[in-house]
């Protein structure tokens, strides 16, 4: 048994749900995959999936060990690809997601580069504030501003992003300048983000996390809108620090409350697993690395 092979088959299994559309994913037959698994299944002494006539799920070992060769195959498609993108030069079409605001001002301009750089690639920048999925959606790679949850996605770190407090001189000439988290509770506050149904503000002080819960006088899921607000002296309000820059650099916006910011987060590359990292891919990633300078943390 080739140990590469019958992982690949397990995992394809695992992803489709179903022998006969690992089989034409894989480009064998469907007994052949079966045979595959129940050698592999061999090997280990356990069970890693459950036959019904019906559907084939995951045993709770199955699970454990998807997830534990998942990254083993990911190396060594990305060792096998880097060998054959060293002879290949980036071609096809490169489909990128990013966040609104970031790939506006950040991604697009590294796709602008990369396709005078590279003639022979088409390109297309997606951006949304929506966690897509990448391969339902046939997106080669994304950037992604977080902690990530998904397991299933290869990621390179290529930068790292604060999450500030801001507010107007004006603003905070008039109210005073909070010398600590427990005083937002005395200030307008500005909600940001994709939801509002939570909007404590959270801190770290020697340590310790600290939650504000906050009773903002103004809600909105658009940056723009509430760090125009704030220029006007509406408030102070949370961003992501490069969502500020501009009105930073200006001097219509300062940070507050900075020695008691949370852990820059940090902002990855991401790919399938399932997709080798063709020329197109690791060019792009190269691009950033060279170009751009996102550690956003200082």
């Amino acid at each position: 048994m080739d140990r590469i092979d019958a992982m690949q088959a397990f995992v394809a299994v695992a992803d489709l749900r179903g022998f006969a559309p690992a089989a034409r994913k894989l480009g064998l037959s469907p007994s052949g995959v079966t045979r595959l698994i129940a050698a592999l299944e061999d090997r280990l002494g356990a069970r890693l999936l459950q036959r019904t006539t019906r559907s084939v799920t995951l045993t709770d070992i199955g699970a454990r060990y998807l997830e534990r060769i998942r990254p083993i195959l990911a190396d060594v498609e990305e060792a096998e690809g880097s060998v054959e993108g060293e002879r290949t030069r980036p071609s096809g079409r490169l489909t990128v997601s990013a966040p609104v605001g970031f790939g506006r001002l950040h991604v697009s301009p590294v796709m602008s580069a990369y396709l005078m750089r590279y003639p022979e690639v088409t390109g297309e920048l997606l951006l949304s504030d929506r966690m897509i999925n990448l391969v339902e959606d046939g997106v080669d790679l994304a950037i992604r501003i977080g902690h990530l949850a998904d397991s299933s996605l290869v990621a390179r770190q290529v930068g790292e992003m604060r999450r500030i407090v801001v507010a107007s001189s004006a603003y905070l000439k008039a109210r005073g300048e909070p010398k600590t988290p427990e005083a937002i509770g005395s200030h307008t506050t500005i909600q940001f983000g994709a939801t509002a149904a939570l909007p404590d503000w959270r801190f770290v002080e020697a340590g310790r996390d600290i939650r504000i819960a906050c009773t903002p006088r103004f809600l909105t899921n658009s940056a723009d809108a509430a760090i125009q607000y704030a220029e006007q002296g509406g408030g102070l309000t949370r961003v992501l620090a490069y969502q500020a820059a501009d009105a930073i650099k200006a001097g219509r916006l300062k940070i507050v409350l900075a020695k008691f910011e949370q852990p820059p987060l940090p902002i990855h590359i991401v790919y399938p697993t399932s997709r080798l990292l063709s020329a197109k891919v690791r060019s792009f990633i190269d691009l950033v690395v060279e170009l751009s300078d996102w550690r956003f943390g200082r």
